[in-house]
């Protein structure tokens, strides 16, 4: 049976979405990967671009908000922001939840280059979580 999972962030538009294509990705056909915002901003095109370079398309996601969801069970929840663990609504004991606070890469300041830059190692650390998420939890 697949595991439901739920990443969580302030605006679901670049940390979560990120989460969201590499779990999918690393998960496959074991997970089915959600992911929600506090707030609804969009996704973030710099996230589609620096996700693409990496091979994973998530130019079909769409930002949704956490209260979308609140019907269904999830197996995992993941906050990938201290905004969004803060705020997060109540989920059945069941739910096993996890944190972790990634540096928000729309936030980045200065040249293209080093927006870019802050984009991919932002990229980079969530890649990583996501594949240490996906052997512990779910392989």
């Amino acid at each position: 049976m697949k595991k439901k999972v739920l990443v969580l962030c302030t605006g679901n538009s670049c940390r979560s979405q990120i989460a969201h294509g590499y779990l999918a990705h690393f998960g496959g056909n074991q997970v089915e990967v959600y992911s929600a915002g506090i707030e609804t901003h969009g996704v973030n095109p710099r996230a589609i671009a620096t996700m693409r370079e990496d091979g994973i398309d998530i130019s079909h996601h769409t930002s949704n908000n956490v209260n979308e969801y609140a019907q269904m069970e999830f197996d995992y929840v993941i906050t990938v922001c201290d905004n969004a663990k803060e705020n997060c609504p109540y989920f059945p004991a069941k739910v096993k939840m996890l944190h972790h606070n990634f540096p928000d890469p729309a936030k980045a300041k200065g040249t293209e280059e080093e927006i870019t830059a802050e984009f991919k190692r932002v990229r980079q650390m969530i890649k990583e979580y996501s594949q240490n998420f996906i052997q512990l939890y779910i392989a």
